[in-house]
C-alpha cells in the first residue's frame, strides 16, 4: 500500500495515527515521518512502523 492509501484507510475506519502510535508504543512524530517519506523505513524503528502500517511487507511475508 502507499501512504495515501493508508491515510484513506485510516479515515474510512475512523482511526487516528495518534491512537495507532499509542497502541504500538511508537512516537507520533516517527509515524508521521514514515508516512510522509522522511524516514524511508529501511531498518530499525522506522522499518517496524512501516511494516505495522502496511507500507512494507514483513520479513516473514517476503521470505514466503
Amino acid at each position: 500500500m502507499t501512504s495515501d492509501q493508508i491515510k484513506a484507510k485510516f479515515r474510512r475506519e475512523g482511526r487516528t495515527f495518534s491512537a495507532f502510535a499509542r497502541e504500538h508504543n511508537y512516537r507520533l512524530n516517527d509515524v508521521y515521518r514514515v508516512l510522509n517519506g522522511q524516514y524511508k523505513g529501511h531498518y530499525g524503528k522506522a522499518h517496524e512502523i512501516a511494516v505495522a502500517l502496511g507500507l512494507k511487507a514483513s520479513a516473514d511475508r517476503q521470505a514466503a
